[in-house]
């Protein structure tokens, strides 16, 4: 088998057969395969496509380049949950308590966030003492004991994506369906879950800017879990404006805090219940999602889902102190409010300008060697549809350089449109994927 002969094969609209795509993932990974053959067949995939034999057979040729999580010694139905990410999207800090708390074992690895917020792991290490550096026992025996655990993803997991990706980033072939399907998909597999809730944005906060796109993404990528043997489900939610209020790692924890108090936002809560349901049913908690949802009702309502949070929180070294004293989580120096330049309706935000926000005040990262301010961010005090005031507050901002505040400042402000017609609100949840 030559990789010269796969690469003709593809740019001519033929089809890749399961061996071959085995025998192009194992060379790449292994560097027998050069890059340059690498771009060549990736180009050739970006024009010609894949169908969705081959398309799994990438996912899985991936996901076996590196290490396969054995969760078989955790007892139940392990159920994972992804996001395609998005702005204020602290979903993973509400969810994974309010399912474990409900007996659906949690075995999570997750990644640090590269652009505007911080990732899952960012945000809990708000929390003083927490870490994700733990074994795979410790990892495995938390589960079992307390319902829940967090681990950084490993250097050994799908090596061959993190190449791929790579490649594809400085080739300009990352925007491919069958390419971005498999890329994700492959970590999730990997990852060891019986079965995978997704989480796909869509809007102008979102990877993906259309509700075409991201039905096509969440398609793609429920047929990959169903091949691979996976109960998978895709629940395609609102990424048109920051979810929730707070954009930024420990105001966000905060915000996660509160929802699981009942006092949070509306959109978070939804979303977190709705998510939740079908990780519920596919753990056979539940018969039905209906059913699911009133139990993670009754697990917010007897604060069953925070104490869980509290004690995940103390299993991985943190202080649990600060799920009941959110007041001691980091605090920025510079705390000001946005006060509007109009009177009117909000008729739109441009999403990811607000996560660009908290970018420049440093709660993001650039690059990978970037230090995360994790006090910094925006809290938001009006959003689509919402009637304000000129200078009546449309955010708070946190900040810790006077020059950073003035540049988020501005740029917040541009991404808001005020007129005098009232806007009618997109739902948040624009439809359920399944099999």
């Amino acid at each position: 088998m030559r990789m010269y002969d796969l690469i003709m094969k593809k740019r001519n609209g033929g089809a890749l057969s399961e061996d071959e795509i085995a025998f192009m993932v194992k060379g790449y990974t292994n560097g027998e395969i050069p890059d340059y053959q690498m771009s060549a067949m990736m180009m050739a995939i970006y024009f010609q496509g894949m169908d969705e034999t081959e398309t799994l057979s990438l996912t899985m040729a991936m996901a076996k380049s590196g290490d396969m999580l054995d969760l078989s010694e955790i007892s139940g139905v392990k159920v994972d949950k992804h996001s395609t990410g998005g702005v204020g999207d602290k979903t993973s800090l509400v969810l994974t308590p309010m399912v474990a708390a409900l007996g659906v074992p949690v075995a999570k690895m997750s990644g640090r966030g590269l652009g505007h917020t911080g990732g899952t792991i960012d945000k809990l290490e708000s929390f003083t003492g927490f870490s994700t550096v733990i074994s795979e026992e410790q990892f495995k025996e938390n589960v079992n004991r307390i319902g829940i655990a967090i681990m950084g993803q490993t250097a050994d997991l799908a090596p061959a994506d993190k190449k791929l990706y790579a490649l594809r980033d400085v080739t300009a072939t990352v925007d491919n369906m069958s390419l971005i399907a498999s890329s994700i998909m492959s970590k999730k597999l990997a990852a060891g879950a019986d079965a995978i809730v997704l989480d796909v944005k869509t809007g102008s906060g979102a990877f993906m800017k259309t509700q075409e796109e991201s039905f096509g993404l969440a398609n793609a990528m429920v047929k990959i879990g169903t091949g691979a043997g996976r109960n998978t489900v895709a629940v395609v939610s609102d990424m048109d404006q920051p979810l929730g209020f707070a954009v930024g790692n420990a105001l966000e924890v905060k915000e996660a805090v509160a929802t699981l108090n009942g006092e949070g936002p509306d959109d978070l809560e939804e979303l977190c219940l709705t998510l939740g349901s079908y990780m519920v049913v596919a753990a056979k908690k539940a018969t039905d999602v209906g059913e699911a949802r009133e139990m993670l009702k009754k697990c917010i309502e007897d604060k069953s889902a925070l104490r869980k949070l509290a004690e995940f929180i103390e299993a991985q070294g943190g202080d649990k102190e600060l799920v009941y004293h959110t007041d001691r989580l980091p605090k920025a120096s510079m705390i000001e409010e946005i006060a509007s330049p109009a009177e009117g309706y909000v008729q739109n935000i441009v999403c990811d300008e607000i996560g660009i926000c908290s970018l420049i005040l440093g709660g993001g990262r650039e690059t990978k060697e970037s230090v995360i301010d994790l006090s910094v961010g925006l809290v938001l005090h009006k959003k689509v549809g919402d009637y304000v005031r000129q200078g009546e507050s449309l955010a708070t901002i946190h900040a810790n350089d006077r020059e950073k505040l003035n540049a988020a400042k501005q740029r917040f402000l541009n991404a808001y449109t005020i007129n005098d017609t009232p806007v009618t609100k997109k739902p948040l949840i624009r439809g359920i994927v399944t099999r």
